[in-house]
């Protein structure tokens, strides 16, 4: 039965990344100006649905269809228009413009394991002594090209996408900008370069996100995927270098690969909201088993901030296991036959069986080791995985809250000791349908309160964490504390929670009792090289090519030290700003290589030194190891 609905209560199907490419790709060139301007209007039109299509009224007499019976639009001709010019009109490809990006189908997959499969063969594309298929262009950034022709064109085709978008900033990334993206992202994954055609996806999901002012965007989220995006391209159109990283680490798997784990005795700890760069949201369930190794249970699909709030309701899909997230989080599992992923992800084949089972509280083994572990080793730790979201970047430790702080543009940050340190806390997650932020404020409301926390390091030049669960320290009653562990995403603190004192309530703690920062280290200017970086990709490359105080900023940075830093910012701004002229006296476009190249060892230099600072910040025994 079809229902009609207002636009915003009916999602579109997911639309697959080729078929974007190839409706924005047939557009004539008066009709890609157009794009922009037609998702936007049909993004208010009403919609409705008929099992598995959706049907939008573009005017009165006009209705463009999408068909998804998959779940997800696959094809070009699964999205019709009614209108006079279709099926050349701007109407297909702007509702595929308008959707979300769909995962690659099973067959893709296939095919691309394949082609990496025979790539990687004696005679094939990786093999250094077949030719080359194609001629090798020669750019001054590559020095030759890494084996297999189809892979580094492949790689090629993505770092000029995402130099275009730095070219163009956010506002000037729209689209056909973002079609272009999506078709090397396609391309790159029948290449077998797997991760660079998620990052390239997940560049896309934050270009909407910021285009919409979605409240879940941020620039410095967009940042890294962009900076990571170039990185890896930048890597895979070079040969492989003595000591430098592996091109099988940097091309990625098309699944995530999963081995026996036997039986397993796992104990909850905390859930984790999740609400990734790739445009997928859930839970991540933290457990620990008898030996004090950490087990993720997740739960993630494509979505948003409503599905990420309402994750941990949703039931475990693990066996037989019949328990919520959230019951997990604070009960156990029994499980046989269990497959477990290199990063300690917890499959769910049909040969796993589950049964639940008791926890036990946080101060009881085997949960109790994980907070004797020396704070040094989990920072050192912390700092060495590449994953942001992994079991590795996990810091269990105790604090004592100080009080709120006042941080530009961070109203929600409190500072609190923690082995003989001013640590600052910030949300986990800013998102208002999730409470990490809500219950910041109440635990700022309390000087003194002792936590036993579980967080997550954040680079920075001082003592900074994001927390994911609080509770009680054993022995500190009947002072002020926790009553229970509580997940601080999901569960919004009340007075029923908190022992041992009288709350004035967040609002009063805001309001007076606010204390500044602790003063940064010596070291803070480096912030005036990442401001630039992240507003070169906002505003695009003529932001950074018109006139400013580099000159200020250039010495600031070198009369901290930081000479590099210096050097970076200077050529960054001569690669924005640098045009040369034809014999009639005409500019020239600019050099796209080079300031795609300056911005991205800017910007990569900024997490490298964020990263050192953080390792001195917190007296680590020996800093240059994360250097």
């Amino acid at each position: 039965m079809m229902t009609d609905t207002a636009a915003d209560s009916v999602a579109l199907p997911p639309v697959a990344p080729e078929v974007t490419a190839e409706l924005a790709r047939a557009l004539s060139p008066r009709l890609r100006k157009r794009l922009d301007a037609a998702a936007a209007k049909l993004a208010a039109r009403p919609r409705s649905t008929d099992g598995a299509t959706v049907r939008i009224a573009v005017d009165d007499d006009t209705t463009l269809e999408l068909h998804a019976p998959t779940g997800a639009v696959a094809t070009a001709d699964a999205i019709r228009c009614g209108c006079l010019l279709a099926p050349d009109c701007v109407h297909r490809a702007a509702v595929a413009a308008l959707a979300p990006v769909a995962e690659e189908r099973p067959e893709d997959e296939s095919k691309a394991a394949a082609t990496a499969e025979a790539a990687d063969t004696p005679g094939g594309p990786d093999d250094p002594d077949a030719p080359p298929a194609a001629p090798v262009p020669d750019t001054s950034a590559v020095a030759s090209a890494p084996a297999g022709p189809d892979r580094w064109a492949a790689a090629t085709a993505l770092w000029q996408a995402g130099a275009a978008v730095l070219e163009s900033g956010i506002e000037g990334a729209g689209a056909l900008l973002q079609a272009e993206l999506l078709h090397a992202a396609h391309a790159a994954r029948l290449a077998g370069l797997y991760r660079p055609a998620a990052l390239a996806v997940a560049t896309v999901n934050g270009l909407r996100a910021a285009r919409a002012a979605d409240p879940g965007h941020r620039l410095a989220e967009l940042t890294a995927t962009v900076q990571e995006l170039l990185l890896v391209c930048h890597a895979l159109r070079r040969p492989p270098a003595p000591g430098g990283p592996d091109h099988a680490a940097l091309r990625g798997t098309a699944r995530r690969p999963y081995t026996p784990g036997g039986s397993l005795r796992l104990y909850g700890l905390c859930c984790e909201p999740v609400l990734a760069r790739s445009g997928h949201a859930g839970v991540v369930t933290w457990t620990v088993d008898a030996d004090g190794a950490l087990f993720a249970l997740p739960d993630v699909a494509p979505g948003g901030a409503a599905r990420a709030a309402g994750a941990a309701r949703r039931t475990v899909r693990l066996g037989d296991a019949a328990c919520t997230h959230h019951e997990l989080a604070r009960g156990g599992l029994i499980v046989s036959g269990a497959t477990v992923s290199p990063d300690r992800r917890l499959g769910a084949g049909r040969g796993v069986r589950a049964v639940r089972a008791q926890g036990v509280p946080w101060h009881q083994e085997p949960a109790a080791a994980l907070w004797r572990t020396p704070l040094d080793q989990q920072i050192a730790r912390a700092l060495d995985t590449a994953e942001p979201g992994s079991a590795a970047g996990l810091i269990f430790t105790d604090l004592t809250v100080l009080g709120p702080v006042r941080e530009p543009g961070a109203p929600d940050v409190l500072a609190a000791a923690c082995a003989g340190l001013t640590v600052r806390i910030a949300p986990a997650d800013e998102h208002q349908d999730l409470a990490h932020r809500h219950n910041l404020r109440w635990l700022a409301a309390t000087p003194g309160l002792r936590l036993r926390v579980i967080a997550r390091l954040v680079p920075a030049g001082h003592p900074r964490l994001r927390l994911l669960a609080a509770g009680p320290v054993p022995g500190t009653e009947p002072g002020p504390g926790l009553r229970a562990p509580v997940d601080l995403g999901y569960h919004r603190l009340q007075h029923a929670d908190l022992t041992g004192t009288d709350l004035p309530g967040p609002a009063a703690s805001h309001a007076s009792n606010t204390t500044p920062a602790p003063p940064e280290p010596a070291a803070a200017p480096l912030h005036l090289l990442r401001r630039r970086t992240q507003a070169a990709l906002a505003a695009g490359r003529p932001a950074l090519a018109q006139p400013g105080s580099v000159e200020t900023d250039r010495q600031r940075l070198r009369h901290a030290g930081l000479s590099t830093a210096a050097d970076l910012l200077d050529e960054l701004h001569r690669a924005a700003a640098d045009r040369t002229r034809d014999v009639f006296g005409r500019l020239r476009p600019a050099d796209a290589e080079r300031f795609a190249l300056a911005w991205l060892a800017a910007d990569h230099y900024g997490d490298r030194a964020a990263r050192a600072l953080c390792a001195a910040a917190w007296a680590l025994p020996d800093p240059a190891r994360v250097a």
